[in-house]
């Protein structure tokens, strides 16, 4: 007898109602912070290396980046360095937490390996434009 564990949207825990996200802007970046969460439904990241996001809150998230992307900063450094979208992966699912994870340029501060809760990463305003794209696509997917 053998015992197939599955995850995928039926077994995610839900998302709260009111997930409220905060940005702040400073250097040339975006700190997006994420205090009302459960650490289990916490962004995770990977200092230097990529960000994991619940699906059930990625079209949140998707306007907070165009939230971004409207703001006199975001411009400013773009006029500076317009960035790459390619240092972006596309998203991929991990069905045994629910998370969608997106390899590219997103700091917390952590110095230890892997993806760790994180109520608030930071990513460089050049990059926005490219983890927006990665994120719509994975969204139309």
């Amino acid at each position: 007898m053998t015992l197939e564990l599955t995850g995928g949207p039926d077994f995610a825990i839900t998302a709260p109602k009111n997930t409220r996200w905060s940005r702040r802007y400073a250097d040339g970046a975006v700190t997006f912070g994420s205090p009302a969460r459960t650490p289990e439904r916490m962004p995770r990241v990977w200092s230097g290396r990529g960000l994991g996001l619940p699906e059930a809150e990625l079209a949140e998230f998707a306007g907070q980046l165009r939230r971004v992307m409207k703001h006199d900063e975001y411009w400013a450094a773009r006029a500076r360095n317009a960035g790459d979208a390619t240092v972006w992966t596309p998203g991929r699912y991990d069905d045994e937490d629910g998370f969608v994870y997106f390899a590219g340029p997103c700091t917390h501060g952590d110095p230890w390996p892997g993806y760790r809760p994180a109520r608030a990463f930071t990513v460089a305003l050049p990059h926005v434009r490219g983890l927006r794209i990665r994120v719509a696509a994975y969204l139309a997917g």
